[in-house]
C-alpha cells in the first residue's frame, strides 16, 4: 500500500477506515482542528529550521515528509467529518483560483525578478 498512488477520495475513505476501527471514532471536530493547528505548528518549525534562520535543537525531530503528512491526515478526518469531499472541493478550489486570478500573477511586477 505505501507505494501505491492514491486519490483524494481513496485518502479519505483510508482515514475514515481507520478512525472507525483502529482509532475507535473521530475526536470531535473541535479537538480536530486543535490538532490540525498542533500540526501545521510542527510543519513551521521545521521550515523555520530547515530554510529560515534557525537552528535546530540537539534531537528535535527533522522529518518535514511525516508532519506534512499528519496535516494531510488531520484536514481528512475534519473533512469526512463535516461532509467534505476534498475532490470536489479542491477542483471547485483550483477553478476559483484560475478565473480570479487569470492575470494578476503574470501581472505582478514582484513576481518578475
Amino acid at each position: 500500500m505505501a507505494s501505491e498512488d492514491v486519490t483524494l477520495r481513496q485518502a479519505q475513505k483510508i482515514v475514515d477506515d481507520w478512525i472507525t476501527t483502529v482509532g475507535v471514532r473521530y475526536f470531535s471536530p473541535l479537538t480536530n482542528m486543535a490538532i490540525l493547528m498542533e500540526e501545521v505548528g510542527e510543519v513551521a518549525r521545521i521550515m523555520s529550521r530547515r530554510y529560515g534562520d534557525q537552528s535546530f535543537k540537539p534531537g528535535e525531530k527533522d522529518d518535514l515528509s511525516d508532519e506534512l503528512a499528519d496535516v494531510m491526515w488531520v484536514l481528512m478526518a475534519i473533512a469526512n467529518q463535516t461532509g467534505v469531499d476534498l475532490t470536489e472541493a479542491l477542483h471547485r478550489n483550483i477553478e476559483k483560483k484560475t478565473t480570479r486570478d487569470a492575470t494578476r500573477h503574470k501581472e505582478n511586477d514582484k513576481l518578475k525578478k
